[in-house]
This record gives structure tokens, sequence and C-alpha cells, in this order.
């Protein structure tokens, strides 16, 4: 069975900058594309940035120029650096990633960690 365990989270003032972390533990898997998606309180989660395993990346119009999403393959882990964060930006992150496992292909989410940006 695949975890993933986020980190990196907690409070920032606007303009200020978080890395979010995300690592993948258990044996037996592949990890095919990762990424990362916010739940503001109120609102649907929405898709923040993904990153295949060659290292394409896809981001949201809203965080474009500001966020980076990366990974390191060896390490099973993906990882978000948020830069000019604005209070819209405040939400619950979680991590996702697209998983194999022996014949079985499935997506896998974390437990998510709180981003808030207050002044």
């Amino acid at each position: 069975q695949v975890q993933l365990v986020e980190s990196g989270g907690g409070l920032v003032q606007p303009g200020g900058s978080l890395r979010l972390s995300c690592a993948a533990s258990g044996s037996g898997f592949s990890i095919y594309d990762m990424g990362w998606y916010r739940q503001a309180p109120g609102k649907q989660r929405e898709l923040v940035a993904t990153i295949t395993r060659g290292g394409s990346t896809n981001r949201a119009d809203s965080v474009k120029g500001r966020f980076t999403i990366s990974r390191d393959n060896a390490k099973n882990t993906v990882y978000l650096q948020m830069n000019s964060l604005k209070p819209e930006d405040t939400g619950v992150y979680f991590c996702n990633a697209d998983v194999q496992g022996g014949f079985r292909r499935y997506g896998v989410w974390g437990q998510g960690t709180q981003v808030t940006v207050t002044s």
C-alpha cells in the first residue's frame, strides 16, 4: 500500500514563500504523474500543478509565475515551491500520485497540509 505524506504548510504573510513536500512510501510500486491540489473553505478541490515522471509540468493560471512544481524520482518525492503568496492561496493542499502496483494502476491522495496566507 502506497502512502503519501505532505509537509511544509503553515502560516505566512502575503508576499511570503513556502515549500511543500510530499513523499511516497511503500514497496513494489511505480509512480507516474504527481500533483498538488488545493481546497479552500466552501470551495471544490482544484488543481494547482502536476508533473510527469519525465518532468513535464502543468500549472493553474492562477499560480503561473509564482509556484513551481518539481520532483525527485529517486526519493519518490514531489515539491511545490510557492512564492509571492496571496490570501486567495489559502487552503488545504493535497498531494496526489498516479501509482502502479502489480497490475493495478490507481490514484493515491495525501492527508493534506494547511496553508494560510494572512497579514
